[in-house]
């Protein structure tokens, strides 16, 4: 019988580090409490109050203690509650629910709904609805995805230790109810690779067993996935759970895996059980007494399987296949095209490996390229355990995607992994050297599934974070103009956008971003706020422009006399602009020698007018203009009050209504 142990089994990085540090911080000597049980595991919490760390499940218990925060998260309530009440507070959140608040937090900050899948009763379901700042909805499955509204936009996410088929299913009826569904993949890796790892061993196995918490979900959940695929499967919270004859003659092999939450001692005691000869039954021996003549004939021979490396010696040479005697009953042969040593003589010594013992004919099947093929997919192993990308090329498009080759071996790519984007054309990627990462691994079966769109994602996330690390309010830099809005435009800074707000592209009254900027233009910006938490850069380019006002009291001197252009028109005057961001106004009672009604009677919006300063206001930059003195030249000097024909009698021009109308003007433009 054969037992076999998953690679990712037992405690996760982030489980791992809240035990470590709890375990850590008991030594202090402090009294230490978490806030709920740190992990759902009933031998870790076992061993936490032997050491005095106990669980509490109020704010108000952890007056005068210190607190840790446990891996699942707690809302921002809390957070902000226990640091008013606890004497210290340790927050060992993992990492990846961390980011899915994050997440949560960003999308909704203008109260944008957010549809979260996972069990909504689970502590870290639970904390990040805390995150929240709409409506959030929470699904585990495609008919509960079907009851949901239809909405005009929302955010996707899940919890991070939902079983990725699930998210997969209920994905699509999400599109069908939400216009402009924005999908964030929050689910752990750690978490997808345990899955796939349980499904492969699942597969291969008479028997499983699940080690873990029964109250622990992600154990759970692990059970349910193994269940489905053998149904020999226990689920066992220590070694004294497994039934006698668990283990017994008819079972050829069985899989052993582990929740996240399942500590390391716990896996070895079910491991060291399974593999106690105890446990097993053994051949009786009248039967090993019957079978020892053929064990001693068979002593004398190699013993060889399929997949197995042996050293040969070369005895005949055809023209299509080569002849090696391996020890065995039977001579193996090895054809041409699986040899990678084209130029070998008779008693050459070469190694090759396994493919067949017996190919119906009594002969053993032989490769030596297969050995190339494991070494190289040894190599993709070890890459994938260190989450390092793989380079690939696109050999063919097959139905569902992409298949690439990555150092000899077939990768599979599937078309929603190519892109960050939808992909319409999968064939431009045929020829093309793609950097990979690796998603799923089936060892056994050779079969690796590999992703564009996580590289593309990740290098993204990581020049966004270098981006921000140099970039600083008050800055000037360089960027390109990507798209232009009614209200502003956003220009890439290298990594992270930033929004010249409409009011601060020109000194000048500009009505959309066009008439100043224009996609994919480089621009030098100054920063004017950074907002890190909201992932928000104001930007400003009139910053660095001169103040059309600075100039204003040498350009536009009391008296002289200058040409513009009548911007807008109101009941008490014209507008005129004599340059970008400088704009006088000229009175009804200024626009003609004879009395008028409207502006319009003396001049419409358009038209290039010659007009005299009578006074000009930097501070409140004001600028008070006439075209009747100039077209009255025995008119009073400008430094007198001008007046308003009234029935054939000068009338001053009211100053302060004038002041008064310009404020208003000036209110409805901001």
């Amino acid at each position: 019988m054969a037992i076999e142990i998953a690679r990712h089994a037992g405690f996760c990085m982030g489980v791992r580090r809240a035990v470590d540090e709890a375990l850590h911080a008991a030594q202090s000597g402090e009294e230490i409490v978490t806030f709920g049980e740190l992990v759902h595991n009933p031998q870790v919490i076992e061993k936490l109050e032997a050491m005095g760390i106990f669980a509490i499940h109020d704010i108000s218990q952890a007056e005068g203690r210190t607190v840790i925060i446990r891996s699942h998260g707690v809302a921002p309530n809390v957070i902000r509650g226990l640091a008013e009440t606890a004497k210290k507070v340790i927050d060992l959140t993992c990492p990846f629910v961390a980011r899915l608040h994050e997440v949560v937090a960003q999308y909704s900050a203008d109260g944008s709904p957010v549809i979260l899948l996972g069990q909504r009763d689970h502590p870290e379901v639970i904390g990040t609805i805390g995150y929240g700042q709409g409506e959030v909805f929470t699904v585990t499955t495609p008919q509960e995805a079907e009851a949901l509204p239809i909405l005009e936009r929302a955010l996707a996410v899940s919890q991070t230790t939902f079983p990725h088929e699930r998210w997969e299913a209920v994905l699509p009826v999400l599109h069908r109810h939400v216009r402009e569904l924005t999908v964030q993949d929050t689910i752990c890796t750690a978490t997808v690779l345990r899955q796939n790892e349980a499904r492969r061993l699942a597969s291969q196995s008479d028997k499983m067993l699940v080690v873990g918490g029964k109250t622990s979900a992600n154990t759970r959940k692990l059970y349910e996935t193994c269940k489905g695929i053998c149904q020999q499967t226990l689920l066992v919270e220590r070694a004294a759970d497994i039934p006698p004859g668990f283990a017994d003659i008819h079972s050829e092999s069985i899989g052993i895996t582990a929740g996240a939450s399942t500590p390391d001692w716990s896996l070895k005691e079910v491991v060291t059980r399974m593999t106690d000869k105890e446990q097993l039954d053994q051949v009786s021996t009248e039967e090993a007494e019957k079978n020892s003549f053929m064990a001693d004939v068979e002593a004398t021979l190699v013993k060889i399987r399929p997949g197995q490396t042996v050293t040969g010696t070369v005895v005949q040479i055809t023209e299509d296949e080569i002849c090696v005697n391996i020890g065995f009953k039977s001579d193996g042969l090895i054809k041409r095209d699986d040899l990678v040593t084209q130029d070998v003589k008779l008693g050459d010594e070469i190694e090759v490996e396994v493919v067949k013992v017996n190919d119906g004919e009594g002969n053993v099947l032989l490769s030596q390229r297969n050995i190339l093929n494991r070494k190289a997919f040894a190599e993709l192993v070890e890459k994938n355990e260190k989450g390092e990308y793989v380079e690939g090329v696109g050999k063919e498009v097959v139905k569902g995607g992409l298949i690439c080759m990555v150092n000899g071996i077939r990768a599979f790519v599937p078309a929603s992994q190519l892109s960050n984007r939808y992909v319409e054309k999968i064939g431009e990627f045929v020829g093309q050297t793609l950097k990979l990462k690796i998603i799923e691994m089936d060892e056994q079966k050779k079969r690796i599934v590999c992703s564009r769109r996580a590289v593309v994602k990740e290098e993204s996330e990581a020049k966004k974070a270098e981006a921000w690390s140099r970039l600083a309010e008050g800055a000037v830099v360089k960027g390109i103009v990507r798209r232009l809005t009614d209200f502003g435009a956003f220009v890439d800074l290298g990594g992270v956008d930033g929004l010249i707000h409409v009011t601060d592209l020109s000194w000048a009254h500009v009505k959309h971003p066009s008439e100043v900027v224009s996609p994919e233009q480089e621009v030098e910006v100054k920063i004017l706020s950074i907002d890190p938490e909201r992932e928000r850069i104001q930007l400003g380019l009139k910053q660095l422009q001169p103040k059309p006002w600075d100039n204003a009291p040498q350009k536009y001197a009391e008296g002289s006399v200058v040409t513009g252009k009548v911007v807008r028109i109101t009941t008490f005057g014209a507008f005129v602009e004599l340059e970008p961001g400088i704009d006088g106004l000229v009175h009804i009672s200024q626009c003609a020698t004879t009395r008028i009604n409207k502006v319009e009677d003396a001049v419409n919006v358009g038209d290039e007018v010659q007009v005299k300063v009578l006074s000009i206001d930097p501070e409140a930059k004001r600028i008070s203009l006439s075209i009747r003195a100039l077209q009255e030249p025995e008119a009073a000097p400008a430094e007198e009050e001008p007046t308003l024909d009234n029935s054939e009698e000068a009338v001053p021009v009211d100053v302060e209504a004038v002041g008064a109308a310009l404020e208003a003007e000036e209110s409805e433009n901001k």
